[in-house]
């Protein structure tokens, strides 16, 4: 577990004033493990890129992301990404759910791609 990168935090810092953030941490994992947080969490018998849990406490925004390192890889071969800007996203789309952004429908994930490309055009 570690904490995420300090930029990340100071771009949605600066797009996001009104917020406060605490303590946000990374769980770096392959598939399998992943996997098995899915299965034991949330019930969900399949790969993903992310589970965000939101610990968010008296409006200071604060949970833990865990990531599949795999499912980042295939992401940025299939999509045609440099590694690093895969993880990027992955870490901006975590903390967009916790400040409040869904993307269980087309609309929501539509919105949350162009929040995440935001935040990756300011890194």
């Amino acid at each position: 577990m570690i904490p995420v990168e300090a930029h990340i935090i100071s771009v949605f810092e600066n797009i996001y004033q009104d917020l406060r953030f605490g303590d946000i941490y990374i769980h770096w994992m392959n598939d399998e493990e992943l996997l098995e947080v899915n299965r034991k969490h949330l019930n969900h018998d399949y790969y993903t890129d992310i589970i965000t849990f939101d610990y968010t406490r008296r409006n200071k925004i604060s949970g833990e992301l865990f990531i599949s390192e795999d499912r980042i890889e295939d992401n940025a071969k299939q999509n045609d990404e440099p590694l690093e800007r895969e993880r990027n996203r992955v870490v901006a789309h975590g903390i967009l759910h916790l400040i409040g952004f869904g993307d269980k429908t087309d609309e929501e994930k539509a919105v949350m791609r162009s929040k995440e490309n935001e935040i990756l055009d300011l890194l």
